[in-house]
């Protein structure tokens, strides 16, 4: 049966930059750090040989793919969400207009803060149509990606543990099936 590692891609600030809430519609490149992680997974990974190398079309989650694995397929539903009104303004903008509390409803349920636009239902219908189409098949896949997208994995697996579900930048984690089902063996691993 399939193992599917899930990656987010590096990080797309340096320490001295401004960061800001980067979504789909800000297509960044990898700054140096995250090129420098990317690079730290392909060294973890290397001899690891993946039947299929996935990956969204932004630049951040293709330049992660290409280091780590040489290769990738772009798939659209990878592509991080839109974050609306807070699209690339810096984290204290965001917190201020929406208040701490929607951002820890998000961070720890995901649930949807007022005016990004996101179809948590597409989501994860697109994750359970990809889980369903590998799980009889054998071999490693890599899926690079973003952690809005990722965090609705845990909708429809199981997990092994209590796991936090954001993915940091630069970390990944694993799903294996178990009788069948996709199931969260591991989550947040930076080499």
């Amino acid at each position: 049966m399939a193992r599917i590692i899930i990656l987010r891609h590096g990080n797309t600030f340096d320490p001295s930059d401004v960061v800001t809430r980067v979504g789909g519609r800000t297509d960044l490149p990898l700054s140096n750090s995250g090129v420098a992680q990317a690079k730290a997974i392909a060294a973890h990974f290397k001899g690891q040989t993946f039947t299929h190398v996935y990956c969204s079309p932004l630049r951040r989650t293709r330049q992660t793919a290409e280091i780590v694995a040489g290769r990738a397929e772009t798939l659209p539903f990878l592509t991080e969400i839109d974050y609306g009104p807070d699209e690339n303004k810096p984290e204290a903008e965001v917190v201020a207009r929406l208040g701490q509390e929607a951002i820890e409803a998000w961070d720890s349920a995901a649930i949807v803060p007022n005016g990004w636009r996101v179809n948590p239902a597409q989501i994860k219908s697109d994750w359970t149509a990809f889980l369903a189409a590998y799980a009889d098949q054998p071999g490693d896949i890599l899926v690079v990606t973003s952690n809005g997208t990722a965090r609705f994995l845990f909708d429809v697996t199981h997990t092994a543990e209590a796991f936090e579900r954001k993915l940091k930048t630069g970390a990944y984690g694993t799903i294996a099936y178990h009788d069948g089902f996709p199931t969260i063996t591991s989550w947040n691993i930076r080499p």
